[in-house]
């Protein structure tokens, strides 16, 4: 035993004495400026300890998208993707988790290589060393891995909101949820496959400007048909009137329309809810300002507000995991095939999937310091 301590220390020096590798990630879009993202995986490579880590902002555009990519060289580990970059690099990669292949959509990309010997021992051998490959390789087709995050980041929200909640705000054990979502872009599309993974069944309203132009969503519906109903709103005259009525009846309601875009329904909620006419949480992706006007009317009337830095933080801790070769099974809730009953049934799968153990002692860290700088930041 003492040879053996001897031994891993004497390994453990070694790598100290190495130079730390670069590794590089980004998120990209155009604008990309506002983007928070930096601030949440830098946080997350200090909590972890990874020394040669860096993460930065790129302003690329779907026009200059493929020259980007194919400018990198070894070093890059990973990349986060607004969209419509999300749909772009479904053509350049391998969807490798459920909801990138059924959406077609993926925020995350993994570039995937040998292992370095100086990595973190959690670090595996999807992360590239960047002496072993040449100076493209980051950007071959076979060596990205694909992922979506965003359901991930949706589910969570709503589950750390739920989780410090009185029981009669929840939706109730056993029965279908009623869902609001607003907007019908591709995230309303991942909002619906938060729907899948959250409820056994969901009576979904759908309000948007063209509530039957995205045919994608469309198409989803009727996939999940025996989990989800879905009904299209539009967002004029009397059908605005009938959403705001479904919204006092939601158990979930999902924003994601852009910043200010649901400023008039947030009106019409201010006038027609009054106080204690909600009982569900209301998560709006939009994170600034924060809070919205939606969040505001929704909890005058006495239902949970979630802002859209909840979204963001969870959907980046997935990255963060999936990017470094930390295990990020804890945090990939949406992955699941079963279908996580509504209420308390949902709270207690969880908290039994999830139960923080000796090994999670590095999650709990990794949020909680993320966490923080995402306040200080904003």
């Amino acid at each position: 035993m003492a040879a053996s301590n001897h031994r891993e220390r004497a390994v453990q020096q070694e790598h100290a004495s190495q130079p730390a590798l670069r590794h590089c990630c980004a998120v990209l879009g155009k604008p990309i400026a506002h983007s928070l993202s930096p601030v949440l995986h830098n946080a997350a490579y200090r909590a972890l300890g990874l020394i040669g880590w860096e993460y930065s902002r790129e302003e690329v555009g779907q026009e200059d998208f493929e020259r980007f990519l194919s400018s990198l060289d070894g070093t890059w580990a990973g990349l986060s993707l607004t969209m419509p970059l999300k749909k772009t690099i479904m053509s350049y990669g391998t969807p490798c988790d459920r909801w990138s292949r059924e959406l077609g959509l993926a925020n995350t990309a993994v570039f995937r290589g040998e292992p370095s010997a100086h990595d973190a021992p959690h670090v595996v051998s999807h992360i590239i060393d960047p002496h072993s490959v040449d100076s493209h390789s980051a950007a071959s087709r076979n060596g990205i891995a694909l992922y979506n995050t965003d359901v991930d980041g949706i589910v969570l929200a709503f589950r750390h909101a739920w989780e410090a909640t009185v029981a009669d705000q929840l939706p109730k054990a056993g029965e279908p949820a009623n869902v609001v979502i607003l907007g019908n872009g591709n995230t309303a599309l991942s909002a619906l496959a938060a729907c899948v993974v959250m409820t056994h069944g969901a009576h979904v309203t759908m309000v948007a400007r063209h509530p039957e132009a995205h045919l994608s969503i469309t198409q989803f519906a009727q996939r999940h048909a025996g989990t989800i109903s879905v009904q299209p709103l539009s967002m004029a005259g009397d059908d605005l009137d009938v959403a705001i009525e479904r919204l006092g009846n939601a158990d979930i309601v999902i924003s994601t329309l852009p910043a200010h875009a649901a400023d008039g329904i947030a009106q019409l909620a201010y006038a027609k809810l009054v106080p204690g006419a909600v009982h569900g949480a209301l998560l709006d992706v939009a994170y600034d300002p924060r809070p919205s006007s939606l969040q505001l009317a929704w909890s005058q009337a006495g239902g949970i507000a979630i802002g859209g830095e909840e979204m963001l933080l969870y959907q980046a801790i997935v990255q963060v995991c999936l990017m470094t070769g930390r295990d990020a099974g804890n945090y990939r809730v949406a992955e699941s095939e079963t279908r996580a009953a509504a209420g308390h049934a949902m709270s207690a799968c969880w908290e039994s999937e999830h139960a923080t153990s000796a090994g999670d002692t590095d999650d709990v860290r990794l949020e909680q310091t993320m966490r923080e700088a995402l306040e200080e930041a904003m």
